[in-house]
């Protein structure tokens, strides 16, 4: 039986969430822990790759299990996976889902938040990038009405990234301010590699007046990396929302 994980984690401490050589990943944490557990191994697939950093409020992996899991046993090994891990990544669910069904492939739409504060904060180093320093929000979200206008963010993409192709489907794409922190929502289909990152340091280049909406216009086009702004820091990204198919769930 496959069954979908819902979790949620501070990157702060760990190298993203793709297993790796001589670094803490999520992936290798969650799948050693619970290999214990079942005293099987068991490998995790996730709904994406996350940078080093990067937080998520909601993040899905799968996992094939041999034994099947009632609703009573899912929740106490929610409740075990808990106790056991640290206090930076928390599980929230297991379920099954039907045969097939792909953490990374089924996702139908994803969601990822940055936010920026704009006074130093100590209890948001970790979760927010501080800028100092007057900021056009009304200009940065015709930036980003712009954006939604193309497919192609090649301009926006990491450069040695084996992507086949760099078109992606946004729905979503927006700043909104509360006091001191400013949040940039963004949704698609699919995001290219530091895609997020990299637009945000564009569109902070827009709002600080290093670059007009005409030369915003003509970085999109170029699809050159080298034209769009600098990718902002890692820790004020966060994978907001992934959405899938209504009938995925055999429960």
């Amino acid at each position: 039986m496959r069954y979908f994980i819902r979790l949620s984690y501070d990157g702060t401490n760990y190298h993203g969430w793709q297993a790796q050589k001589n670094a803490i990943s999520i992936q290798k944490i969650l799948a050693d822990a619970l290999s214990m557990m079942h005293r099987e191994k068991i490998s995790l697939t996730g709904c994406g790759r996350t940078d080093s950093g990067v937080h998520a409020r909601e993040y899905y992996a799968h996992m094939n299990l041999e034994k099947d899991l009632s609703k009573v046993q899912a929740e106490k090994l929610v409740f075990k996976l808990n106790s056991y891990l640290g206090k930076d990544i928390a599980i929230q669910d297991i379920f099954p889902v039907r045969p097939g069904a792909h953490a990374r492939f089924s996702a139908t739409l994803r969601t990822y938040q940055y936010h920026i504060t704009l006074v130093k904060d100590p209890f948001l180093v970790n979760q927010s990038f501080y800028y100092y320093g007057p900021i056009d929000i009304e200009l940065m979200n015709r930036g980003a009405e712009l954006l939604m206008k193309y497919s192609d963010f090649t301009s926006f993409s990491k450069v040695d990234s084996d992507t086949k192709t760099k078109i992606c489907k946004l729905t979503q794409a927006g700043w909104e301010s509360s006091g001191n922190l400013l949040v940039f929502t963004i949704s698609a289909d699919r995001f290219l590699r530091n895609m997020v990152r990299a637009i945000v340091g564009t569109l902070l280049d827009l709002g600080t007046g290093k670059m007009n909406l005409r030369e915003l216009k003509l970085v999109i086009e170029a699809k050159n990396r080298s034209d769009a702004g600098d990718s902002v820091p890692a820790c004020g990204l966060f994978l907001h929302e992934v959405k899938y198919p209504e009938d995925i769930l055999q429960w």
